[in-house]
């Protein structure tokens, strides 16, 4: 081994040992939420999903989701042309635990099977870059690591890396599950309302006129829908809370 290869098998052993320091150290999922953006960050991706990997009869990603920071109006346009009915490469990862990754703007990403709008969607978005991990639960569920930005295609041993760290990250959402009953999951009538017409692509302004509220007011319901069900942004709101079904 030679001099830069063994600084750069440190320099990963470190960052695998902190961000792997760091998702077990989570103790909310707004902190779970935090640990797995710094992880994305740490490899160069800008956006991620932490999702129940889709079957056939889904059409949707606002249900699937658990966590992650992927744009509230990147969801709503997936969600709007039912791409995830749509996306072989995505289905395809219900039977694969084997990492799936590409890049649109270099030759290998010709050969992926997206549907045209997904290409266009991940563009707009200034995401070329996407590898999807897939991993399975201790109960049998298989769960997706999506991430997604503007960079090199991933290397193999950065690729190995990545999923061991994201191991580390399922350790911590397991632990998280096993303490969720705990957790309080009363919202309002007035939170509820305002959750239901965010899930349908409503903004603060358009709920406000709905509800007859300033936009003000409607964002205050919504933060406080946010902290009650620990969450960090509207997209993983709605997402928990029509997994808990609170709302449909």
């Amino acid at each position: 081994m030679g001099p830069s290869t063994h600084m750069s098998y440190i320099i990963t052993a470190e960052r695998q040992l902190l961000l792997s320091a760091e998702l077990a150290a989570a103790r909310t999922q707004a902190a779970f939420a935090q640990a797995l953006e710094q992880a994305g960050a740490a490899f160069g991706f800008s956006h991620l999903a932490f999702m129940n990997a889709p079957v056939p009869d889904d059409s949707m990603m606002t249900p699937l989701l658990i966590a992650g920071s992927v744009p509230a109006q990147f969801v709503r346009e997936f969600d709007r042309q039912q791409l995830v009915r749509r996306c072989p490469t995505l289905l395809a990862t219900r039977d694969s635990v084997m990492p799936r990754s590409w890049h649109l703007l270099e030759k290998d990403g010709q050969s992926v099977d997206l549907p045209r709008e997904l290409h266009a969607l991940l563009i707009n978005y200034n995401c070329p870059m996407s590898v999807i991990i897939p991993i399975n639960a201790s109960n049998g569920q298989r769960l997706l690591f999506w991430f997604m930005g503007n960079r090199n295609s991933l290397g193999q041993s950065e690729l190995n890396e990545l999923t061991m760290i994201m191991l580390q990250a399922l350790d911590a959402y397991n632990s998280l599950k096993r303490n969720d009953g705990s957790v309080p999951h009363t919202l309002s009538a007035r939170e509820l309302e305002v959750v239901r017409w965010t899930a349908q692509g409503k903004t603060s302004v358009e709920i406000g006129q709905i509800l007859s509220l300033s936009d003000h007011t409607v964002n205050a319901y919504m933060m406080n829908a946010i902290k009650k069900l620990d969450c960090v942004n509207r997209t993983q709101l709605v997402a928990k809370a029509i997994r808990l079904k609170l709302i449909s």
